[in-house]
């Protein structure tokens, strides 16, 4: 059974990395994808079924006109999924300027919660809807690299975890799918065992069997992980 045929899904992040293997992924099986992202351009399967919208997630105005972009285009939200993410290694907090850990909240933080607001306003009157979080296990486990990075997914963590709880009863889902380390951009040209990693197709697919599930069937929180990683 597919879930996702003719439901419309607006994916943040979803030029590169996770999120266009994702954007590719649910438009093969029968989505329309809006994507808002700082680099609005991506491979277009089929132009009635992706959009997109160049913007920062963290910025309330421009979250706000792609919503508005979207409705203009599909119609409506059925399913959000936050994937827009920052990262930055911060291995001596004394060296770390505001503006660095302004950036990361911004986004990893900042971003999901407007987002997520945005997407109720659609969701609440229909009664459903779905929102996904990529949160990772740097929301649940600390780096000593990446304090601030870790301290956002924490956050956002919470924040979905809390915004679950109040939305559930209007039957409304929220899934926070937390992936270990992936092969992708975000480690730039840092030295790590990239192929102990998992791939970008992987967290993709997990994302699609999250959405994927009957409509009475909610996934609060799925963590995995390359055991390969694990096993060290």
């Amino acid at each position: 059974m597919n879930e996702l045929k003719d439901k419309v899904v607006f994916i943040t992040g979803g030029s590169s990395g996770i999120g266009a293997a994702t954007s590719k992924l649910l438009q093969q099986q029968g989505a329309k994808v809006f994507n808002m992202s700082r680099r609005a351009g991506q491979e277009i399967i089929e132009s009635s079924t992706y959009a997109a919208y160049s913007g920062d997630v963290g910025n309330e105005k421009e979250v706000i006109a792609a919503f508005e972009k979207c409705i203009a285009v599909f119609g409506t939200v059925d399913i959000l999924v936050n994937n827009a993410g920052l990262g930055t290694p911060t291995p001596d907090l004394t060296e770390t300027d505001l503006a660095t850990y302004d950036k990361m909240l911004n986004t990893n933080m900042r971003g999901v919660f407007l987002c997520c607001r945005e997407a109720m306003k659609i969701m609440k009157p229909k009664g459903k809807g779905h929102i996904v979080t990529l949160i990772s296990m740097a929301g649940q486990r600390t780096n000593p690299t990446a304090p601030i990075y870790c301290a956002s997914k924490f956050g956002a963590r919470g924040l979905s975890s809390g915004f679950a709880d109040q939305v559930l009863k209007l039957g409304i889902k929220v899934t926070e799918v937390n992936p270990g380390p992936v092969d992708s951009n975000y480690w730039g040209d840092r030295k790590v065992p990239r192929e102990k990693f998992l791939k970008v197709e992987d967290v993709a697919n997990v994302i699609a069997f999250v959405l994927n599930q009957p409509e009475y069937v909610v996934i609060r929180e799925l963590n995995f992980d390359n055991i390969k990683f694990l096993a060290g």
